[in-house]
C-alpha cells in the first residue's frame, strides 16, 4: 500500500486505491480530452527521466509559466519533483521586469511556458538570466514542445537512476519556491517542502467529500497560486476527477458541461453569480418577483446547524423548491461544496448559497503555510458564517497580545529563499506571525478583522480599521471595489470602483440614458447620490471617527493588468493610491 511521504506519491497512492480512467480533463478543439492516472503516472515518469538526462540534479530550478490551468503543469509538477529540483511557478500576468528578478533570484535554469504570449516576455530577458533553454506547452515555431522530453524519456534506459534519485528525496526536502505577490517590494521566495504541502492536504481532507466514486471538480483558479495547487494534490489523494475550466469567461459553460460537485473560487466571483441571479430576479413580474425576493430574504436569514425553528424550517423548505433549486441548476446541478479563499467572503453570499444547498467552505491562510490554517466544515458540521472556520488538525492558532494571528504547525515554510533577516522577522519562537488581525470565538472559530499593517491612523490620532469599512460597503450590490484612504489625513474617505454592469442595468430602470462608457457613468450625478446613500448606510454601523466622510468613483474597472490588484485578486493599496492621485488630491486638497 503507497504511503505518502513526497508530493510524487499522491498519484502512486490514486493508482492504489482508486485510479482514475479521466483523473485528468481539458478542453481540446471543442471536445474534453482525458487522462488517467496510469498514463499520467506513465508521462511524469518519462519526464523525469529526460530531465536526469538533461542534467538535471537536486536543488535546481525550473520555472513553469502558464496562462491557464492544465494538464501538462501537472506532469511537469511531478517530473521537476522526483529528480530532487524544485519548481517555480510564476504568475503569467507579473510585469516582465519581476520575471527577470524571480528567474534571476532562483537560479533557474529551464523554463516551461504555455503560449506565444509569455515566450515572448520571457524572451525579452533571457540572456539577462541563467535559462539554458525554453520549452513550450502549447506548438510554437522555433521553440521545443515538451513532449520532446516526453518522446525522449520513454526511449532512455536510465530507470535505476530514477529510482536511485526518488529514493533519496525525504519529506523535509525543498519541493517548490512560490514567489509571494506582495503589494509593496519585490516577490519573496517562499520556500514549501514535501512536509508541508503533504501535511496541509492530508489535514484538509476530512472536510471534503472522500473517496466517493464519480466526484468532479472544475479548477480554474491560477495552479501557479498554493491554494489551487494544494487542492489539486487534495483531488488527487480523493480519487476526484479534475476538469480544467476554459476559461474565467467559459465558467458558466463549464459549468453546465462538466457538472462538478466540488469547484474554489475568490469571493468576486461568487459575488458576480449572486449580482447576476439577483439581476434576473429584478426582470420578473408580479407574483414571481414577490416570491423571489421572499426566498431571497428567507436565505440571508439561513444560519447552518442552528436551531431557526419550525417556521423558518418549513419557509426554507418551500424557497428551496420553488426559488433556491433553480441557483444550483443554473451552475450544473451538482455543486455540493464550494470553497473560497484569498479575500472575505460576504456574510449575505455565504447565508444564500448555503440555503441552496451550495455551501461555500471560506477558510484562511497564506502561501507561507502551505496554505490553509483554518476553514469552515460543512461536512462535519464546523460551520459558522463571517468566520474562516476552525484550525487545520495539527495546526496551533494563537492569538498575539496586540491581535495578531500567530501559527504554529507542519505546514508552516521553512523560510524565505536567500533571506535569512526576513524569515527570523516572521518566524518567532516556532510561530509564524501572518501580519492578520483576528479573534477566536468560544467555539474556536477564527474572525479575521484587519491586515495589521493596513491599519492607519488620522491625523487626529484616531485608529482606523480599513477592511470592516471596505467589507461593510462592498456588500452593496452598486460596489465592486473599494480603498479606504485616509492615512495621517484629517478623516478617512474612499475610492470606489462602481459595479458597473449593475449600476449601467440600475439607470435603464431609472430612465438615465444617454451613457456611452464608464467615465460617463462614474461622473453622473444621480449615481454619485445613489452610492452616498450607501455610503450614508454604511456609516450607521461605525464610529463618528471612522465614518468615510468622502468618497471619489474612479473611471475603470480595476485589474492585474491595470495594476490596481495583485495575480490573487488583492487590492495594492499604494498603487491605487497612486493611479488615483488626482482623486486623492480631490479629496484631500494641500495647500
Amino acid at each position: 500500500m503507497q504511503a505518502i511521504y513526497r508530493l510524487f506519491d499522491f498519484p502512486l497512492y490514486q493508482l492504489d486505491h482508486h485510479p482514475l480512467k479521466k483523473a485528468f480533463n481539458v478542453k481540446v478543439n471543442g471536445k474534453w480530452q482525458a487522462t488517467s492516472t496510469k498514463e499520467y503516472i506513465e508521462q511524469y515518469n518519462a519526464v523525469s527521466k529526460a530531465l536526469l538526462d538533461l542534467g538535471i540534479k537536486k536543488d535546481d530550478k525550473i520555472a513553469v509559466i502558464s496562462s491557464n490551468n492544465r494538464t501538462e503543469w501537472n506532469i511537469l509538477d511531478m517530473a521537476v519533483l522526483q529528480t530532487g529540483a524544485q519548481n517555480v511557478p510564476i504568475y503569467p500576468t507579473i510585469s516582465t521586469t519581476d520575471y527577470e528578478y524571480i528567474l534571476n533570484h532562483s537560479e533557474a535554469t529551464y523554463c516551461f511556458v504555455s503560449d506565444e504570449e509569455i515566450l515572448e516576455k520571457v524572451n525579452a530577458i533571457k540572456h539577462k538570466t541563467k535559462l539554458i533553454d525554453i520549452y513550450s506547452f502549447d506548438k510554437i515555431k522555433g521553440v521545443k514542445h515538451w513532449t520532446t522530453l516526453l518522446e525522449k524519456g520513454r526511449s532512455l534506459k536510465n530507470d535505476a537512476l530514477l529510482a536511485t534519485t526518488k529514493k533519496a528525496i525525504v519529506c523535509t526536502d525543498l519541493a517548490t519556491l512560490i514567489y509571494t505577490s506582495g503589494t509593496t517590494g519585490k516577490p519573496k521566495g517562499v520556500m514549501l517542502s514535501h512536509r508541508n504541502l503533504i501535511s496541509n492536504t492530508l489535514d484538509s481532507a476530512p472536510r471534503l467529500p472522500n473517496n466517493n466514486k464519480g466526484i468532479k471538480a472544475l479548477s480554474f483558479l491560477p495552479i501557479c497560486h498554493v491554494f489551487e495547487r494544494m487542492i489539486l494534490y487534495l483531488y488527487q489523494y480523493g480519487g476526484i476527477e479534475i476538469y480544467f475550466a476554459e476559461s474565467i469567461e467559459t465558467i458558466s459553460d463549464n459549468l453546465k458541461e462538466v457538472k462538478p460537485n466540488i469547484m474554489t473560487a475568490v469571493p468576486r466571483l461568487y459575488e458576480k453569480v449572486y449580482d447576476k441571479i439577483y439581476a434576473k430576479g429584478e426582470e420578473l413580474n408580479g407574483i414571481k418577483k414577490a416570491l423571489f425576493y421572499w426566498a431571497v430574504k428567507v436565505g440571508l436569514k439561513y444560519r447552518p446547524f442552528t436551531q431557526q425553528g419550525f417556521l423558518y424550517n418549513l419557509q426554507l423548505r418551500i424557497a428551496r423548491k420553488l426559488i433556491l433549486s433553480k441557483w444550483k441548476e443554473a451552475l450544473g446541478g451538482n455543486l455540493d461544496i464550494l470553497i473560497s479563499g484569498s479575500a472575505a467572503l460576504q456574510a449575505r453570499i455565504a447565508s444564500v448559497f448555503a440555503a441552496a444547498e451550495m455551501p461555500i467552505l471560506e477558510g484562511y491562510g497564506l502561501t507561507e503555510t502551505s496554505p490553509v490554517i483554518a476553514v469552515n466544515d460543512f461536512i462535519n458540521e464546523k460551520f459558522k458564517i463571517g468566520t474562516v472556520g476552525t484550525a487545520l488538525p495539527n495546526v496551533e492558532i494563537k492569538i498575539a497580545k496586540d491581535g495578531e494571528i500567530l501559527v504554529k504547525g507542519p505546514n508552516v515554510m521553512l523560510g524565505y529563499y536567500k533571506d535569512v533577516e526576513k524569515t527570523n522577522s516572521v518566524l518567532v519562537d516556532g510561530y509564524f506571525h501572518t501580519g492578520d488581525i483576528g479573534e477566536l470565538d468560544n467555539d474556536g472559530f477564527l474572525k479575521i478583522t484587519d491586515r495589521k499593517k493596513e491599519i492607519f491612523k488620522t491625523s487626529g490620532g484616531k485608529y482606523i480599521v480599513p477592511t470592516l469599512l471596505e467589507n461593510e460597503l462592498k456588500q452593496s450590490r452598486f460596489i465592486e471595489q473599494i480603498l479606504v484612504i485616509g492615512e495621517d489625513e484629517k478623516m478617512p474617505a474612499a475610492l470606489i470602483q462602481l459595479n458597473f454592469e449593475y449600476v449601467k442595468n440600475w439607470c435603464k430602470i431609472k430612465g438615465i440614458s444617454q451613457i456611452s462608457n464608464h467615465q460617463e457613468l462614474s461622473s453622473h450625478p444621480k449615481v454619485i447620490q445613489r452610492i452616498k446613500q450607501e455610503v450614508t448606510i454604511c456609516n450607521q454601523k461605525f464610529g463618528n471617527w471612522e465614518q468615510i466622510k468622502r468618497f471619489e468613483l474612479t473611471p475603470d474597472e480595476w485589474s492585474i493588468d491595470g495594476g490596481h490588484l495583485t495575480p490573487t485578486m488583492k487590492i495594492k493599496r499604494k498603487a491605487v493610491i497612486e493611479i488615483y492621485k488626482d482623486l486623492y488630491q480631490k479629496i484631500y486638497p494641500k495647500n
